[in-house]
């Protein structure tokens, strides 16, 4: 019955008839509902099918013919919709293109729209010419850089897939979300007893090993589900109770009180402690590290992007894991070195062991307030920032005198005290102006700069709400769109804002963009629904959308980029849109 109806349908267009409407349903002609496009790059033969909307494609009639030879296809995961497996709005799948020369790619689907109404079978074709693998290499990759990353895991050995993430993670050390960690493991290794270098180093290995194996499963449910644990945990709530573990952790170092279990646990835990250290410890080491990954170090990369992608498409949890674990040790790596050269390096009991306890205790207070930064106001945080200096400053006797005849270690602790609590004083006068920047914290006292400073910000990006309002903006463009998906709790959209859109040549050029941000700060389902149709997993990300409305799925960027590299997938942009 359903193919006699596609065949009325089919007669009925043929003879010219625009649409059909029914209800609140446009009965649109074939070529309207299902907009298909492929591309080959570099041995990778991309696909994309839009659909319009209230249509759908069945799974079971999608296939691809390479030559004559019929694909096994490893599609995404689909929805359910009357006992069957579907795809709504847009469906993109990568197919691996090995042997060079002429290739004929065959594209069948069909699919019906939510009044019952369904299409006749289609079936496009398509001629490519693949290039030798020697002039591949030479030619610009089309796919986005973490679907280049999720090729490799199809593609390359195990050895090298571990290798290549496991270089990943130390490159992404280097980045924001780990910085913060540093602190959280010298803290503990700084606040334990009888701390030695073969004990820092257990402990090191502990909180890096615990880290990693929550950034893997939690990587893992991320690609087989779509939801972000991660993001989930950065509410309000939650963040609170964190940043408030670090203040007693600080207070503790400070000398105010011990934490620590009772005596009489602790008798027991020595007893069948080794050399490494007490269980306790450790369980509380491994604790922390397992709350750092989830809370501390929300960053999305590409490589984790990638990795995810590849999970998502192939349902491979193994591969996917394993090289999401290599890249999270690779991430480790620095803290396992800082760690255990803070137990080689750390003091004997005495006051220079109490001094580098409450410096600890200053750190600790300062990631609770960069923790807050993600819920509170700016001009709140650097108010509190500017009490942790001025503080400090006071703590080191800043504003006290000198008895004639000190050591010089003195005059050298009050020149760093002074200079800090001058530049609390800074930070205090600053927040109360409006700044929200700790390093440019007197910017809007200048009257030339802060007008344009504050225009440029407020021009910068329009605000949208939900996929809907910006599906509606989209297709009313006439000009290429940019999309930036930011939230508070991210790190690297920070060094976004920060460093590449507040750079004047990256806004001269985003002027020639419609450019609309989406925050995803508050995790709602409104945002997962967004970050869902495109396929992502959290922020940062940049989409660039062509003046027709179609997503330039090359030129996707997830992560941090500098000025210099965003202008250059700017103009290509540009450069594609024409």
């Amino acid at each position: 019955m359903r193919w006699l109806v596609a065949i009325l349908f089919f007669c009925f267009n043929l003879f010219g008839f625009g649409f059909v409407q029914q209800g609140s349903v446009d009965i649109v002609p074939v070529e309207k509902a299902y907009k298909p496009s492929v591309a080959l790059h570099n041995g990778i033969l991309e696909v994309n099918i839009t659909m319009a909307p209230k249509t759908y494609l069945y799974k079971k009639e999608i296939k691809l013919f390479i030559n004559g030879k019929k694909v096994d296809l490893k599609l995404p995961p689909a929805q359910k919709l009357h006992g069957e497996e579907v795809y709504q709005k847009q469906l993109n799948f990568i197919v691996d293109v090995p042997k060079s020369g002429k290739q004929k790619v065959v594209l069948e689907y069909q699919g019906c729209n939510e009044i019952g109404i369904c299409y006749p079978p289609q079936k496009k074709v398509y001629e490519f010419v693949q290039k030798s693998k020697r002039a591949q290499k030479t030619s610009k990759p089309k796919l986005s850089e973490e679907e280049s990353i999720a090729a490799t895991l199809k593609h390359e050995s195990l050895g090298i897939v571990l290798l290549t993430f496991f270089g990943f993670g130390l490159l992404l050390a280097l980045t924001p979300c780990v910085f913060p960690m540093i602190p959280i493991l010298s803290s503990l290794i700084v606040g334990a007893k009888n701390m030695n270098t073969k004990k820092a180093f257990f402990y090191s290995f502990v909180y890096v090993l615990a880290m990693s194996v929550t950034y893997t499963v939690a990587g893992v449910l991320a690609g087989l589900f779509g939801a972000n644990l991660q993001s989930a945990l950065q509410n309000p709530v939650v963040i609170t109770l964190f940043a408030l573990i670090f203040v007693a952790l600080a207070m503790s170092m400070f000398g105010f009180y011990e934490i620590g279990l009772p005596a009489s646990w602790q008798t027991k835990l020595t007893k069948t402690s080794d050399e490494a250290g007490s269980k306790g410890g450790i369980i509380g080491v491994a604790i922390m590290g397992f709350l750092s990954a989830l809370i501390v170090g929300p960053c999305v990369a590409p490589p984790l992007a990638g990795a995810l992608i590849y999970i998502g498409q192939t349902g491979d949890a193994v591969l996917g894991g394993l090289a999401l674990f290599a890249m999270s040790l690779g991430m480790g790596m620095p803290l396992l070195l800082i760690g255990t050269g803070a137990g080689k390096f750390m003091p004997k009991p005495g006051g220079w062991m109490e001094a580098v306890s409450r410096v600890f205790g200053v750190v600790m207070l300062g990631v609770a307030i960069w923790m807050l930064d993600r819920i509170l106001p700016a001009q709140v945080t650097m108010l509190l920032w500017a009490a942790l200096f001025i503080g400090s400053a006071v703590y080191l006797r800043a504003l006290e005198g000198i008895e004639p005849g000190a050591h010089w270690f003195i005059y050298f602790k009050k020149s760093v005290g002074i200079i800090i609590f001058i530049y609390g004083v800074i930070l205090m006068i600053g927040a109360f102006s409006g700044a929200t920047s700790l390093i440019k914290p007197l910017a809007n006292l200048s009257a030339s700069k802060a007008p344009l400073q504050n225009i440029e910000k407020k021009e910068l990006f329009e605000e949208v709400k939900d996929y809907q309002e910006f599906e509606k903006i989209v297709k009313s463009a006439k000009k290429p769109v940019l999309l930036d998906i930011t939230a508070k709790w991210c790190a690297s959209c920070k060094e976004l804002e920060h460093n590449t859109f507040s750079d004047p040549k990256v806004q001269q050029k985003m002027e020639q963009f419609l450019t609309l941000r989406l925050d995803v700060t508050d995790n709602s389902p409104s945002d997962k629904e967004f970050l869902k149709k495109f396929g992502l997993y959290g922020p940062p990300a940049i989409l660039f959308f062509d003046s027709n409305g179609k997503e330039k799925r090359g030129l996707r960027i997830i992560g941090y980029k500098s000025p210099e590299e965003f202008l250059q997938i700017l103009d290509q942009a540009l450069k594609d849109n024409r």
